[in-house]
């Protein structure tokens, strides 16, 4: 009895797009609604009334929900499963806050907006805030405007909230948004429901993730999806390492145009283009060792290398 990955888009559309008691129970949990702030209603927003199959590619969930106190606000949910998307968003967020009135209409009508990021990286490694010595962000962590001098809190109209898969601890959580991350994790490892896993919506989500209930239309529709997330990731890791490649290329270029410097000798526009342009490390490193000796530009870049970025030369 396999079960189907909660990450994937398709997947937690047919789950959370098709059943609000479900999607209450994971807002309520990710945002730690409670009391006269508990979700109680949950309104589709128009955009998302499609078929399930069809709305395979959507990565975006719209829902307007009402807590008890009879506040309402909209909610965006996005699953990212590659890193680099945190300008996307907030693009999401301010689009979705504006979208909300129609020419001429009163900015009273405008709703808060919360938009939730499922992302199955980490967008703020616990290592890199450590070597920067700042605070560790958690698992689940909820952002929005605060005065930096007195910690007010009273622009809340956009937020944010993150959940970090990666930084998932060990060991099952017993409820709440830990043991949701914990199912987005380890939903496709299950081989039977969990006799342990208490009633409600987790309970819930794991059933509609069984593999057996799927039609062969839906089944179809999930491996389109996992092939398009492996491209996507697949895209992502190629840029990362394209991107780590050129900045690598630019720091030598700019070591030979440091030597060079150093030793007094003038560069002129040509010469410095060429330098800049530079792809390749082999003989970026060459250009390095003659700056050291050379007696002029000209004589560093006297042969033309493999890898440039198109700027003309000899």
């Amino acid at each position: 009895m396999p079960f189907a990955d909660l990450k994937n888009d398709f997947v937690f559309r047919r789950i959370f797009a098709g059943h609000p008691e479900i999607l209450r129970g994971l807002l309520n949990n990710l945002l730690d609604r409670r009391g006269d702030q508990t979700i109680e209603v949950i309104d589709y927003l128009p955009s998302e009334q499609l078929p399930l199959v069809a709305g395979a590619k959507l990565s975006i969930l719209d829902v307007r929900c009402r807590d008890r106190s009879g506040t309402t606000f909209v909610v965006e949910m996005q699953l990212l499963h590659v890193p680099g998307f945190v300008n996307r968003v907030v693009y999401n967020a301010c689009k979705a806050y504006v979208d909300q009135l129609q020419a001429g209409e009163s900015y009273a009508r405008l709703a808060d907006v919360v938009v939730i990021s499922i992302c199955d990286f980490a967008l703020w490694p616990d290592a890199e805030q450590d070597a920067a010595v700042l605070p560790r962000v958690p698992m689940l962590s909820r952002w929005n405007m605060t005065e930096r001098a007195s910690g007010n809190q009273e622009v809340l109209q956009v937020q944010y909230a993150f959940l970090e898969l990666s930084k998932l601890p060990e060991g099952r959580p017993s409820g709440g948004a830990d043991l949701w991350a914990w199912l987005f994790v380890h939903a496709p490892e299950l081989t039977e429901m969990p006799a342990d896993l208490p009633p409600g919506p987790h309970r819930e989500a794991v059933q509609l993730a069984n593999e057996a209930t799927f039609s062969r239309l839906e089944m179809e529709a999930y491996r389109k999806v996992m092939d398009e997330i492996q491209q996507a990731r697949d895209y992502g890791a190629a840029r990362e390492a394209r991107g780590r490649a050129e900045g690598r290329a630019e720091a030598r270029a700019e070591a030979v145009l440091a030597v060079l410097a150093a030793r007094g000798i003038a560069v002129d526009r040509e010469a410095r283009a060429r330098i800049l342009a530079c792809t390749d490390g082999a003989a970026l490193d060459r250009w390095i060792a003659r700056a050291a000796v050379a007696a002029s530009a000209e004589e560093v870049v006297a042969e033309r290398p493999s890898g440039t970025r198109g700027t003309p030369g000899g």
